[in-house]
C-alpha cells in the first residue's frame, strides 16, 4: 500500500490525477491510499499535525497561497526527507528551482496518463527495493515505520502490565511495543545490529565508543555489555569498522 497525496487547487485536476492512479491500480494490482488537498497550506498542516506521512507527493506548482515548491520546502523543513515528489506544471521555468527540494520528477501539463503511470511504477519499484531498510513497529494504537538506520537500540523493559515489553529507541523518540528480543537479534543480525546483553540490541552505526563494559551510543546513553559478550561485541564492532572503511 502506497500513500499518495495529490495537492492542487483545481478540483478537476485533482480528480484527473486520482483517476489515473485508480486506473493504474486496477491494471497493476498496486494499492494506493489517496488523499486530496486543495492547497499547499492544507498539506503542510497535515505534516505539522503529525499526520501519517505519504510515500508520494504529487504537487501542482501554481496554486493560490503558497505554491507547490514552497509547500515542498516547508515539508522538507519539517525533516520529511523520504517522500518522493512529482511536480505538475504548465511552466517549465520552475524546473531548476524544484531541484532544491529533491524532486523525483517534473512533468509538464497536460499530463499524458501513460507518462504519469510510468513514473509512478518506477517509484513503486524504488520503494520495493527500499522495503528491507524499514521496520514496522506495532504500538498500542498504531503502526510506526522506522528506518533501520534511525534505530539506535532495542531494549527489553520490565513492566507489570505489558508482557514482553520492548522499547525501540531512535534519536527523536522511544516507541513501546511487544516481542521477544532474541527474535529481533536473529532477524537483524545481517543489518548492522548486535545483541550486547540479554535485554539489549544495538545498532552498530550509532556506537560512539566502548569503555569499561559499556557502550556509548549516539544519543548519549551508556548501555551495559553482558560479561560473556564483551569479546564478541568488540570483535564484531572491529570487523564492522573495517568493512565501513573499505
Amino acid at each position: 500500500m502506497y500513500r499518495v497525496a495529490i495537492c492542487d487547487d483545481e478540483d478537476k485536476q485533482r480528480e484527473l490525477v486520482k483517476g489515473i492512479l485508480i486506473t493504474l491500480s486496477i491494471k497493476t494490482n498496486i494499492d494506493f491510499e489517496i488523499e486530496l488537498f486543495g492547497s499547499g497550506e492544507q498539506l503542510v498542516s497535515h505534516y505539522e499535525q503529525h499526520g501519517t506521512p505519504f510515500h508520494i507527493l504529487i504537487l501542482d506548482i501554481e496554486m493560490a497561497g503558497i505554491n507547490g515548491i514552497q509547500t515542498a520546502q516547508r515539508i522538507r523543513g519539517l525533516n520529511n526527507l523520504d517522500e518522493q515528489i512529482i511536480f505538475l506544471t504548465s511552466y517549465p521555468e520552475y524546473m531548476v528551482e524544484s531541484f532544491d527540494v529533491m524532486t523525483f520528477q517534473y512533468l509538464i501539463k497536460p499530463i499524458a496518463p501513460s507518462i504519469l503511470e510510468e513514473k509512478i511504477i518506477k517509484l513503486c519499484q524504488y520503494f520495493q527495493a527500499q522495503d528491507k531498510k524499514f521496520m514496522v513497529i506495532k504500538s498500542a494504537y498504531e503502526e510506526i515505520v522506522v528506518k533501520y538506520d534511525d534505530l539506535i537500540s532495542i531494549e527489553a523493559a520490565k513492566s507489570l502490565t505489558i508482557k514482553s515489553k520492548l522499547l525501540f529507541v531512535t534519536s527523536n523518540q522511544t516507541y513501546e511495543s511487544k516481542g521477544i528480543i532474541s527474535d529481533y537479534a536473529v532477524a537483524l543480525k545481517d543489518c548492522n545490529f548486535l545483541q550486547i546483553h540479554r535485554s539489549i540490541i544495538i545498532n552498530l552505526l550509532h556506537v560512539r565508543k566502548f569503555a569499561s563494559g559499556v557502550v556509548l551510543m549516539s544519543n548519549g546513553l551508556e548501555l551495559p555489555i553482558g560479561r560473556s559478550k564483551i569479546k564478541e561485541v568488540k570483535d564484531v564492532y572491529t570487523k564492522f569498522m573495517i568493512m565501513k572503511v573499505d
